[in-house]
């Protein structure tokens, strides 16, 4: 049992963006919150996100479109102030994208436009470093904190606080333990941006590859996979060259771009989709879930956020 100093209204177990925007909520609502997490916020999966919101291999459908949309007006309001928070609306292309197979969702899209070539769109774009900084300043000012803790089991959460919310993601498969979180590979590229200004998306269903560009600051973000059950941390190589390849195929100029450097994310798929539920730990007191948000984390942090909250207060 670990050695708890400091009894806290509510324990939240991970610290990427699901975590922190989960604590911030519970913290701005006037409760004692604390941050449980094994690795800085720059070193989680969350860091590597390219970031750009969109409801990404995400499930379930039914309640994700609410979700998404309620984190995309948060967001909306953050870009107000893009170097404190990290967010910036940005114009983009999605590659052979139509408005009718997105679902009702799309009804709250600003602006969209259909062009033969895909679906034209200005979304948010986070440089996640940015943004995950800011959660943890976010945090402090209500009177939360972030404390680095391997977490065995959530009853040595529940000995620190009254509640504990699990925002573990692929953490989850061992600590519920729920078999059916899944990781899912995505691998990154930056160089050095030659001037591209919009983002760019395009997903093939038949295959792990995804083709974007995402122009962040001081750095131009490629991608990418999406290799189910591959657990690799480490970039591949031939991987790399193909992200590039298939990217220079859109724009060319990047063909020649001075690699910067390398990124791995595992995203936490579960089957079942993202699980938002209360339960009661042996001990008696209540564990809330918020895991399983796949490639879409950051697309419904603050929806599902709320969503768990409401199970707290």
């Amino acid at each position: 049992m670990a050695d708890v100093t400091v009894l806290a209204d509510v324990i939240v177990v991970g610290g990427g963006v699901v975590g922190l925007t989960t604590a911030v909520t519970l913290a701005e609502r006037g409760l004692r919150v604390r941050v449980w997490s094994r690795d800085p916020a720059g070193a989680t999966t969350s860091a590597v996100a390219g970031a750009l919101w969109w409801p990404y291999r995400i499930e379930p459908a039914g309640r994700v479109g609410d979700w998404a949309l309620e984190t995309l007006a948060v967001y909306e309001e953050l870009s107000a102030v893009p170097e404190e928070t990290g967010v910036r609306r940005v114009a983009g292309l999605h590659g052979g994208e139509r408005l009718a197979a997105l679902g009702d969702w799309s009804a709250g899209l600003k602006g969209a436009l259909e062009v033969p070539e895909g679906l034209r769109v200005t979304l948010p774009l986070l440089d996640m470093p940015v943004h995950l900084a800011w959660l943890e300043r976010r945090l402090t000012a209500a009177g939360g904190a972030v404390e680095r803790r391997v977490v065995t089991g959530f009853d040595e959460a529940a000995a620190g606080g009254a509640v504990v919310v699990n925002c573990t993601g692929l953490g989850a498969r061992e600590l519920v333990p729920d078999a059916g979180v899944r990781p899912v590979r995505g691998q990154l590229v930056a160089v050095e941006n030659p001037g591209i200004e919009e983002w760019y998306t395009e997903a093939d269903p038949a295959s792990a590859a995804t083709t974007y560009f995402f122009p962040q600051p001081g750095r131009l973000v490629l991608g990418g996979t999406a290799e189910a059950d591959d657990p690799r941390t480490e970039p591949d190589p031939g991987t790399a060259r193909e992200i590039m390849a298939r990217c220079a195929r859109i724009r060319p100029e990047i063909a020649g771009a001075r690699v910067l450097g390398h990124r791995v994310g595992l995203r936490p798929a579960r089957e079942a989709g993202v699980r938002i539920e209360a339960e009661a730990l042996p001990g008696g007191g209540p564990l809330v879930h918020n895991y399983g948000h796949g490639g879409a984390g950051v697309t419904v942090a603050w929806g599902c956020a709320r969503a768990a909250a409401a199970l707290v207060v």
